[in-house]
């Protein structure tokens, strides 16, 4: 079936779900993956998503591009013209996305300069070393059990044979 051929109703909620369907993968790719280069890549999917969506939301079929001329101002019918907001904001959403993604990499390149890993959990690891370091202190994600005794001195034994009678 051609798409022109298609109720306009059916072709725009399979566009909401094919936007939303982008949103969800992208946001499945970052909280899934562990590799930061691909949740990079994830949330760029999910901003084509975010994208689509607001242009589908100002969207009328049939309707005209809002450009007008000086003749066009005359016999002025905005009722068949789609909305440039959303169109506008979409511009604005994907240079400063783009912008985003740049910086993104470029902190994706130096974190593997630095560290020679793009899994996050490692770099993780490697990056309390680092701030360990820098503070002067010991591990503080340690695995061993703390020596000495406990902070707090024991309840005094009226208060327990109390809890115990009620």
């Amino acid at each position: 079936m051609n798409p022109i051929e298609m109720n306009p109703v059916a072709l725009q909620w399979l566009l909401y779900f094919g936007a939303m369907g982008l949103i969800v993968i992208g946001i499945a790719g970052v909280v899934l993956h562990q590799n930061i280069f691909r949740m990079v890549l994830a949330l760029a999917i999910a901003e084509a998503g975010g994208n689509l969506l607001l242009v589908i939301a100002g969207f009328r079929f049939g309707a005209v591009a809002p450009i007008l001329q000086d003749d066009a101002l005359q016999t002025l019918n905005t009722s068949n013209m789609v909305d440039p907001v959303p169109q506008a904001m979409v511009l604005t959403s994907i240079v400063i996305g783009v912008g985003i993604q740049a910086l993104a990499l470029a902190l994706i390149i130096r974190i593997h300069q630095r560290y020679g890993t793009l899994n996050m959990r490692e770099v993780h690891a490697c990056m309390m070393v680092d701030i360990n370091k820098s503070a002067a202190v010991d591990d503080l994600l340690s695995a061993q059990q703390p020596r000495g005794r406990r902070p707090l001195p024991s309840p005094p034994e009226s208060t327990a044979k109390r809890a115990n009678n009620e």
